[in-house]
């Protein structure tokens, strides 16, 4: 179902709305479903472990046409994945999947919920799993998620064992399961019955799967019908589940929209076996509730319906609601009004925005705005009293049909505003694989709901309704239209150091540049700024007479006292102190066309790599691949990086290249492909023979690692490797040099294990299982109980130059400040010097 996400809270015998930016109606076609919706009671929550593991064509087909309340939860956001589109890994590439889940959500019309566990990457079973995860804590939110939304089925999208195929893949059945016995308990995690009251689902299913070679389906599972026609979306449920799994841009999880029916497939796991349906002894109507009357009602309703004048259910509705008003409280009965005053207010064509020309506000600042109002119904909708946030205007107006409604207003953000950001990024996570939040009755949600809203009291026939509409921004793009966002609030100044990370060598001084951001109109005098390491201040300087204009600070930290500190990686901290306040605060802000604009804070930090680094290289071409941070890490190193392009390749006077290409890529003293760039450059199979021909006669390329998942070329090589699904996972595993005296161990670089301390996330992915023997592997490695692994790093001899593959994990290290790996990698573009 397409439809814009309102959420409703009862109050009394008042209801209020929220919705992302605005309140909008619904189409026809989707209050008809909607109503179809109210009529039924069951639930389904789907369960797995990271974005994009959902089945979106069982979702679509359980919120289409079955017109059941569904919701997808899943454990993580996605944080330890790799990213496509640009350079963003952890916490902000989890945000970017968490928003395109959301995307995806307004597609299929699935609710979206998340626990606190955070993915930290590629696990081989569930024991590894556990060691990251606190068992405990994720049940815990499972069992909070259960409880709040109260599913009737749950189903899960892999099995408890390595047919799973990933670690958090199978410790999303076996916490499910788990959870599924807690949630109807009153002793388990009892401080939860303080907002919600226990829930027993009927069932646990598992939803069999046939991925490539791995078929767990059989005929004698429980068998359900997908994918048919939809003539109110014009497409089939399938082909609604391929552009709901293609906004997963990050991932690369591009999907065909598959026409035709197809059957799932649904093993029991827990609670009473179904024999015929998902359903089965699930109460599915208001009749079976006692409340045939209700179910009544909504079939004249149904029935009555009028695509092209919804309003004219309008009277029935609100008697409608009359007789759920007159319900006896209970969960049901807040979730169907909910549901029900959507519908009223879609159908009255009521939209409401309160709008400023600013992305961004400061708090304590005061802001022009428009509250912009309209309503497209016969049926008068009568605006009774604003709120704006510290005071209310009575105002008692009609709105006249198909009329906007414009108020402008001056706004004062107020001075205890909260920095606008995820609340699962507010704080510091609690440990390495859970993420620490402000009120744990946020737990679950996708995002919070925005603090800062103008309440509405309204008025439709003699029923009343309050909607909240967020303070928001819009603006007029040039291509994309009308653009609504979140209003952000940001502090009212920003530290930034200019550069992600500083490298000094030995005996050295450290220069370092901080750039202040202003976004308030406030003097600021007699400030200081600090430079701190672990608590202790290493230096500090007046700033005075900040006058609302943007600047850049230089500092430099002696070599003297960066001698004094032992460690090969530090992370120097700032903050500005002035009025008595502290500003320690970057902003992170993420933009991509299919997503909000996304902003986080994180505290003005930088890592310095410091030691013996040694490159000698001063000039490499670069083929980009999947977004990755190593053309920035080497020109922060001193190299110039020329990222190549068609002309690179076609060199020669007649565009042909020949000659003229090689004598253009001679000038490198190595060439890098990024990650995975025979997954994403598409005329890599154009500039594979100018690549060859240049190692041939004397050049360097060092190739990261790719997958076998859409590429490009087929012989990566001169010389045949094959990729495998072959990977380390655990970072500080043991590394085994198989040859030290080896030119790519010990210029300009002297490597030892030494150098293989500190890594993150892990040792590498996607390791070739075979070989040719032209060949020499460097290093061997494995995973605990796992058999060695020698494909991580691949060196051979073509002509006068060298080919090195490798598939550590630099795109990762080298953003993390591991100097080990810095040492490495530029060995790596020396091979030629030696």
């Amino acid at each position: 179902m397409f439809r814009k996400v309102i959420t409703v809270f009862i109050l009394g015998y008042y209801s209020v709305f929220c919705s992302a930016q605005q309140v909008r109606s619904s189409k026809s076609s989707e209050i008809y479903r909607e109503l179809k919706t109210l009529k039924n009671i069951p639930k389904v929550l789907y369960l797995a472990a990271h974005p994009d593991d959902e089945n979106t064509g069982l979702l679509s087909w359980l919120i289409n046409e079955q017109n059941v309340e569904t919701g997808y939860l899943s454990l993580t956001r996605g944080d330890g994945g790799q990213n496509l589109l640009g350079t963003e890994q952890g916490a902000a590439l989890g945000l970017i999947r968490t928003h395109e889940l959301l995307e995806a959500r307004k597609l299929d019309g699935a609710q979206q919920f998340f626990t606190r566990a955070i993915d930290f990457g590629f696990s081989k079973n569930t024991t590894d799993t556990f060691k990251q995860w606190d068992a405990d804590i994720i049940t815990a939110d499972i069992v909070w998620v259960i409880r709040k939304f109260r599913p009737d089925v749950i189903i899960c999208r892999f099995p408890p064992t390595a047919a799973a195929g990933h670690g958090q893949h199978a410790a999303s059945a076996v916490l499910a399961e788990k959870a599924f016995k807690l949630a109807g308990d009153k002793n388990a995690f009892p401080d939860q019955l303080k907002y919600v009251n226990v829930w027993q689902p009927k069932r646990v299913l598992w939803n069999t799967f046939r991925f490539g070679s791995n078929n767990t389906t059989a005929e004698d599972q429980l068998k359900v019908t997908v994918g048919q026609y939809d003539a109110q979306l014009g497409i089939g449920y399938g082909e609604l589940a391929g552009l709901s799994r293609s906004l997963h841009k990050s991932q690369g999880a591009g999907t065909q929209s598959v026409a035709g029916i197809k059957t799932e497939y649904f093993s029991h796991v827990a609670g009473e076996p179904s024999k015929s349906t998902l359903f089965d002894s699930v109460i599915k109507s208001w009749t079976e509730k006692g409340n045939a009357d209700i179910d009544q009602s909504l079939d004249k309703i149904i029935s009555a319906f009028n695509f092209n004048q919804p309003d004219l259910s309008l009277t029935a509705l609100l008697v409608l609601r009359k007789k759920v008003m007159a319900l006896q409280n209970s969960d049901l009965k807040k979730d169907k009004l909910k549901s029900l005053d959507q519908i009223i207010l879609s159908c009255a064509g009521f939209m409401g925005e309160v709008v400023t020309n600013q992305a961004q506000a400061v708090a304590g600042d005061q802001y022009n705005f428009r509250l912009n109002l309209i309503s497209r119904a016969e049926n008068p909708v009568i605006v009774d009293n604003v709120k704006w946030l510290d005071k209310s205007e009575s105002f008692n107006r009609k709105l006249s049909k198909d009329s906007l409604i414009t108020i402008e207003h001056k706004i004062q953000i107020p001075a205890d505003a909260i920095l606008t950001e995820p609340y699962w990024l507010s704080k510091p996570a609690t440990n390495a694989a859970t993420f620490s939040v402000p009120n744990d009755t946020l737990i679950g949600l996708p995002e919070a709901e925005s603090p800062l809203n103008v309440l509405l009291d309204l008025k439709i026939g003699s029923e009343k309704f309050k909607v909240k509409l967020p303070l928001s921004f819009k603006k007029l793009d040039p291509v994309r239209g009308d653009v609504v966002e979140a209003l952000r609030i940001v502090p009212a100044v920003e530290l930034k150091f200019m550069q992600p990370l500083y490298l000094v060598k030995e005996n050295e001084d450290l220069h370092l540049s901080l750039n202040f951001k202003i976004n308030s109109n406030k003097p600021f005098n007699n400030g200081k700024l600090n430079l701190m390491y672990n608590g202790e201040r290493l230096g500090s300087t007046d700033v005075n007479s900040i006058n609302g204009k943007d600047f850049n600070i230089d500092y430099t930290i002696p070599k003297a006292k960066l001698a004094s500190i032992k460690s090969n990686r530090l992370q120097l901290d700032a903050n500005y102190l002035v009025d008595g306040i502290t500003y320690n605060k970057k902003q992170v802000l993420i933009q991509y066309p299919h997503l909000p604009s996304l902003q986080y804070f994180a505290p003005a930090t930088v890592t310095v790599m410091k030691g013996d680094i040694q490159e000698k290289v001063k000039k490499v071409g670069y083929i980009e691949g999947a977004g990755d941070f190593i053309p920035e890490f080497l020109r922060i190193a001193g190299i110039q990086v020329d990222i190549l392009k068609d002309a690179d390749f076609y060199g020669s006077p007649d565009g042909s290249g020949g000659n003229g290409s090689l004598n253009k890529l001679s000038q490198y003293d190595a060439i890098i492909l990024g990650v995975r760039a025979n997954n994403t450059e598409k005329k890599l199979g154009r500039w594979m023979p100018f690549l060859w021909s240049y190692v041939k006669a004397g050049g360097n390329l060092v190739m990261q690692y790719n997958t076998n998942q859409d590429t490009t070329v087929n012989q990566l090589g001169m010389y045949n490797f094959n990729i495998a699904n072959k990977r380390v996972t655990e970072e500080n595993s043991a590394v085994k040099f198989l040859d030290r005296d080896h030119k790519l161990l010990n210029f300009p670089n002297k490597i030892t294990t030494d150098d293989f301390n500190g890594w993150v996330q892990e040792r590498g992915a996607y390791f070739p299982d075979q070989w040719d023997a032209a060949y020499e592997p460097l290093f061997e490695m494995h995973d605990t109980g796992e058999e060695p692994l020698q494909g991580s790093t691949l060196y051979a001899k073509y002509g006068k130059g060298n080919f090195i593959y490798t598939t550590l994990a630099f795109f990762r290290q080298l953003p993390a400040g591991n100097v080990g790996a810095a040492r490495l990698f530029l060995n790596f573009l020396s091979a030629q010097k030696n």
